[in-house]
This record gives C-alpha cells, sequence and structure tokens, in this order.
C-alpha cells in the first residue's frame, strides 16, 4: 500500500519547532534493500526526499525516524536521513538485544537517540523483559531511551520488569488500544497506570490504528485526549508516516488538524515542541 499521494494542506498551524516524532523511511530499495527475512515487505519506496517534502508541506521542523522492521537491524536508510538533517532530526534504531557497545555508539554519532523493540506478533515478538532490563543499562551509558511497540493487552504483564527500567521508556500508539472498548477498558486504564510512574512517555499517535470507525477516526479522540490532559508532560506525537501495514492510508493533513481535536494551543506547546526537546536533545 502506497502513501497518501495528495493530502490535504492542513487547516492546524503548528507551532514553530514542531516535531513529527514517529515516522520511517523505506528503502529505495536498490540502495537500502529490505531486510530478506523482514515481517513485511513495502509494495512502494517511501524515502527521504518524499518524507522531507510531506513535512515542509504540513509545517514539521523537527523530525524522529523510527527504524523500520522492513530494514530489520540495518539502519542505513534511517542513517542517511539524519546526515541529511543532522540537528533538526533524531532517530530511533532496531539493534538486537545482545548489541555491544561499539555498535551503540556508532549509531549514537550518526544521530540515533533510542532503540526500539517490536512485540507485535506480526512483528516477530519482543525480547524476553528480563533480557531487555539487562540490555537497557547500556542504553543509560548513552543517555538513550527505550521505546516499546506492544498490544495494550500486554501492559499490565510487562509492567513490574518495565518499572526496573534505568532510562525513559516510550510507549508507541497510545499502546495499540481498541477505541471501540472505550475509556473505562482495562488495558487503557494499565496504560494510564503506568504513566504515573515518570520515566514512561507514550507516543499519542497512531489513532488512526485505533480506530474501529475509520476516518476521520472520532472513537479514537477521547484516550488522546485523556493522555494529553493527564499527562501533558510525557506526550510526543507522531504521523506514523507512511503509514505501514494499514488497509486504508490516512491523509497526512487530516491527521496534522485532528491535533486540535485533543490538545489546546498550549497543550500542542508542550506536545509537539517543549516534550521533543527534552526527551530526544535536538542539536545535542
Amino acid at each position: 500500500m502506497s502513501y497518501h499521494n495528495n493530502p490535504t494542506e492542513p487547516k492546524l498551524r503548528l507551532p514553530a519547532g514542531a516535531c513529527d516524532a514517529h515516522f520511517h523511511v523505506f528503502g529505495p530499495k536498490e540502495k537500502f534493500p529490505y531486510a530478506k527475512d523482514a515481517p513485511y515487505t513495502p509494495s512502494v519506496d517511501a524515502p527521504k526526499d518524499v518524507l522531507i517534502d510531506r513535512h515542509m508541506f504540513l509545517g514539521i521542523e523537527r523530525g524522529v525516524v523510527v527504524q523500520s522492521a522492513a530494514h530489520g537491524f540495518d539502519n542505513s536508510a534511517s542513517a542517511d536521513l539524519l546526515a541529511e538533517k543532522k540537528g533538526s532530526y533524531v532517530g530511533v534504531a532496531l539493534v538486537p538485544v545482545d548489541a555491544d557497545m561499539a555498535l551503540l555508539k556508532k549509531l549514537n554519532e550518526q544521530g540515533f537517540r533510542g532503540a526500539r523493540f517490536n512485540y507485535l506478533q506480526h512483528l516477530g515478538g519482543g525480547p524476553a523483559i528480563a533480557d531487555l532490563m539487562k540490555f537497557s543499562s547500556k542504553l543509560a551509558a548513552l543517555g538513550w531511551h527505550l521505546q516499546l511497540h506492544l498490544e495494550s493487552s500486554m501492559i499490565l504483564k510487562m509492567t513490574p520488569e518495565l518499572k526496573l527500567s534505568p532510562v525513559p521508556v516510550v510507549i508507541d500508539h497510545m499502546g495499540r488500544i481498541d477505541a471501540s472498548r472505550g475509556l473505562d477498558q482495562p488495558a487503557f486504564k494499565h496504560l494510564l497506570k503506568l504513566l504515573e510512574d515518570k520515566r514512561f512517555w507514550v507516543k499519542v499517535s497512531g489513532l488512526e490504528r485505533a480506530s474501529r470507525q475509520g476516518a476521520p477516526y472520532a472513537d479514537a479522540v477521547p484516550f488522546a485526549r485523556k493522555l494529553v490532559a493527564e499527562f501533558g508532560d510525557r506526550v510526543v506525537w507522531g504521523t506514523d508516516w507512511p503509514h505501514p501495514n494499514l488497509d486504508s492510508v490516512p491523509d497526512d493533513g487530516a491527521l496534522v488538524d485532528l491535533v486540535g481535536e485533543f490538545a489546546d494551543e498550549k497543550q500542542r506547546q508542550a506536545l509537539l515542541v517543549d516534550n521533543p526537546m527534552r526527551l530526544y536533545k535536538f542539536g545535542a
């Protein structure tokens, strides 16, 4: 599935320094081949030049490229983008849980600031939490954070060990909750409880994944609104461009406008500018 070729121009004007804290780059496959054992292979490349143009169109000045499972542990495509956007873009790498400090230091020099682990079954599942906590001590030495992509049903079981993390932990896409189950669903309550610990952050992104109604994703808005209202100093936002593994690809302009549905002007300054600066240390 391709990304949206002709997004609408957002009505919402983003604050200066606004950050898209979650997107990917795919290929071009001639230069950056997809991993042979990748859980999915994009049908269309989504290279850095298209991404940069899209950000300019949307009014986004900073970015956090998240290494894609399609490229596996070869972070080259993301690193190539970071080399071009040094200082204003940083990255989150995919690495094996036994990665050594030499690799992590190299990635740090390239502009990566965190490591992501996928616990979704369709992306191959993740390592044992005990191994992940042991690994995270290496991240602490670099000032990195840990990013987790998991099913909402996993949060309660993983919480005791996650609370041993020596580094900040960022939960992807609102914990992948199912909006049709309502704000009182146990999984969302478990996410809220986890976020009471100030080491934990959440990406208020993936509303199009949480929604069961489709665009304009109104059923997912209350979840985003509650996260922003209650944990406004530890929320960041991202487009998830080019929206892999979705049947219906969202309009990026509409996703920007959706931010206005769950965050007022003061909240948007924190969500889009102040919090990303604190977490990702742009220019450092």
